[in-house]
């Protein structure tokens, strides 16, 4: 399987934002990470479900939802009605998160949960039917740029294991710290979707060569 590239916009010029999300698809991005943060369950605040028209008039590439909020209940069902094609979750923040993942999944959506550095792999255990996606935190959520936590990459391969285990095809999604340095590492642990923003919209020869320079690194 070829790697999945989500770029985040939320290191997008925001001035510029349906230049750069149309530079994406052509640069041959082959998703559109969106972080969304509330203040609460993470200390910065982004985008609401206004964004997903936004996005949507500049692109055709699925949009990946990651819901860094307190009550992410509240929020999906307008995510939903945007057009997210992934919405993912913290397991940390969803005290029923299994009737939280069915919901996603009967509206026609692709349902993730993402684990932050701290939280067990073994969490997952009664839902790992309900998932098309896990999202393996590999630094703190909340800020765009920080560095990648190296104890992350033997934490992907635990999730792969036990994936594996249960005779799942959920992807591994990896978000924080992606470069051309890290990436390699994540993808030998069995991750295959990496969400990059720093590294792509800050590359200095642009989004495209942002884009190229990620995915050369694995052939």
């Amino acid at each position: 399987m070829s790697i999945i590239l989500a770029p985040s916009i939320l290191s997008a010029d925001f001035s510029r934002l349906g230049e750069q999300i149309e530079a994406l698809e052509q640069g041959g991005a082959d998703w559109i990470h969106i972080d969304v943060m509330d203040g609460h369950f993470v200390s910065n605040l982004s985008f609401g479900p206004f964004i997903l028209p936004v996005v949507k008039k500049h692109t055709r590439l699925p949009v990946d939802v990651h819901l860094m909020v307190a009550d992410p209940d509240a929020l999906i069902p307008a995510f939903i009605a945007g057009g997210a094609n992934w919405i993912t979750v913290h397991v940390e923040t969803c005290p029923h998160l299994y009737r939280t993942l069915q919901g996603i999944r009967v509206a026609g959506c692709k349902a993730g949960v993402a684990l932050n550095p701290a939280t067990p792999v073994e969490s997952l255990r009664e839902v790992v039917h309900l998932l098309d996606l896990v999202l393996v935190l590999g630094n703190n959520p909340g800020f765009s740029g920080q560095g990648w936590i190296s104890e992350m990459g033997a934490k992907i391969g635990r999730v792969a294991d036990f994936l594996k285990r249960a005779g799942s095809s959920a992807m591994i999604q990896v978000d924080g710290g992606m470069t051309a340095q890290t990436l390699p590492e994540a993808y030998q642990a069995g991750a295959r979707v990496f969400v990059s923003g720093s590294a792509i919209f800050g590359h200095p020869n642009g989004i495209a060569e942002g884009v190229k320079s990620l995915r050369n690194v694995v052939g």
